[in-house]
């Protein structure tokens, strides 16, 4: 290859590229910022999600913001379940939490959003207020 021609990617030859991912760490959240120790355990074993989510949600009631919460959970949806639950209540999902079981971590937010208690996957709206 001349000087004036260039390689496929239009670097100069020679030419290290703008980027590298060689020379970008792999990290996870757990790498980042590592799991902090369960106030309070949830646990699920055995449960699908629906009863994960009342037992989840009557365990924590009363429980103070910043509150983490280990949840053991062996329903394979539970990877899926817990984050989007976190996601609608406003909680903040931390993830799974390294060890032999199936556990999840989450923190408990001061300005959560209230979900009923008969159906904790439904928002507490104005038609509900008996549920708060």
């Amino acid at each position: 290859m001349s000087r004036e021609q260039t390689p496929a990617d239009g670097a100069p030859e020679g030419a290290e590229p703008a980027h590298s991912t060689a020379e970008i760490p792999y990290t996870t959240q757990r790498d980042a910022i590592p799991l902090p120790e369960a106030d309070l355990t949830v646990d699920g074993t055995g449960l699908l999600c629906v009863t994960l989510l009342l037992r989840l949600r009557a365990q924590i009631d009363g429980a103070p913001p910043g509150t983490v919460v280990h949840v053991v959970a062996t329903d394979p949806a539970a990877p899926l379940d817990l984050p989007a639950w976190c996601h609608m209540t406003g909680h903040t999902y931390l993830g799974p939490v390294p060890g032999e079981r199936p556990v999840y971590a989450l923190r408990l937010a001061a300005d959560a959003r209230a979900t009923r208690r008969d159906a904790p996957w439904h928002l507490v709206g104005p038609e509900h207020t008996r549920d708060r």
